[in-house]
């Protein structure tokens, strides 16, 4: 590590190739890079026959979010993570909310480097009860992380990532290994958009959906409802069915609300829309799906797929109430799955 600039640091996971090439391992781009070159992300460099990472707490957004903005709504509900983005994506989304981050490289010259003790120390002083890695794809920051999280851990806090789901299985275990107790996966839509929107496959990402419910760790799955790429019922009954294969019925599905941001100008999700998503995975067996980006909707709330009752109830990304006792249902008994404490 060079002092002068801590944020460039030995990467993790890649292989050498010869003629001083290299593999990267790191998400399933699996970037062969040139000596001199970069990968797809950016935030990975090949020095001399070596993978270097240039994104070590190199920080571009740091904030003390309350877990349903990632959203989490079954984890911790109520508290508050302290949140960090890097640089760069693996992803190509042309709409993406965030793009002031994660379409720009890592700052390398006056970058802003927040080691990973006073992160964790500023978690504890703003009274967190975890960490997340978030704002742009968190797999970028993936030897960052791995510290961050054995360091929190040793101090009671959780660990959450907010992402796109597409590193490889070695990447995800690994971070398991090292703390990380949640993770957020933006499914985008079907094989078709992701392909043609984002680069990539789906079937990786359901894949590490697998992965990540079989390594126990907790789980929830976003899809950005967005007009004219993947609001087709046709379209949305496949992930709903997909999720409910893959995911499992009682992991919760988020149906979030896009505004035009980037290079896409598509007009707003109507809030019909998401309602006829709502009902439609519902309808498929689905038991704890929500409505996002649109505070002061009803399907904000977790009820009971058991009886009906109002359980938790949000405003935004505030919980406003927990009527669960036990992390039951008060009328029927129903065991509800949320991890942590209820802090509302």
């Amino acid at each position: 590590m060079d002092p002068a600039q801590p944020w460039i640091r030995s990467a993790l996971l890649y292989e050498k190739l010869g003629e001083n090439r290299v593999k990267c391992r790191l998400c399933e781009r699996r970037c062969k890079i040139p000596a001199g070159r970069t990968g797809y992300c950016r935030t990975r460099k090949n020095i001399d026959g070596n993978l270097y990472t240039l994104n070590y707490g190199n920080v571009s957004s740091i904030f003390a979010n309350p877990i349903e903005k990632k959203p989490f709504y079954h984890f911790w509900p109520g508290s508050i993570a302290l949140t960090v983005g890097g640089w760069s994506c693996n992803f190509a989304c042309p709409w993406c909310q965030n793009w002031t981050i994660s379409k720009s490289p890592p700052e390398l010259q006056s970058a802003s480097y927040l080691s990973p003790e006073d992160f964790v120390k500023r978690a504890i002083r703003e009274r967190c009860q975890g960490t997340s890695i978030s704002f742009n794809e968190p797999t970028l920051m993936f030897e960052y992380s791995l510290d961050v999280f054995r360091l929190a851990r040793k101090h009671g806090l959780y660990n959450t990532f907010v992402s796109n789901g597409y590193m490889t299985t070695q990447a995800l275990r690994e971070l398991h290994e090292a703390g990380l107790d949640a993770i957020n996966i933006d499914v985008k839509g079907d094989a078709s958009v992701v392909r043609s929107y984002c680069g990539a496959d789906v079937d990786v990402v359901w894949r590490n959906v697998r992965e990540a419910r079989k390594l126990g760790i907790h789980l929830e799955i976003v899809n950005l409802v967005i007009p004219g790429v993947n609001d087709r019922e046709d379209q949305l009954r496949e992930l709903v069915r997909r999720h409910h294969r893959e995911a499992g019925r009682e992991t919760p599905l988020h149906f979030t609300a896009y505004y035009p941001a980037y290079r896409f100008k598509a007009p707003p999700t109507p809030v019909a829309t998401l309602e006829r998503a709502y009902s439609l995975a519902l309808a498929e067996g689905l038991e704890f799906v929500y409505i996002g980006n649109v505070p002061g909707h009803r399907c904000e709330n977790t009820y009971c797929p058991g009886c009906g009752e109002l359980l938790l109830r949000r405003y935004g990304l505030e919980l406003l109430e927990s009527r669960l006792k036990d992390k039951r249902c008060p009328r029927c008994g129903r065991e509800i799955p949320v991890v942590g404490r209820i802090n509302a």
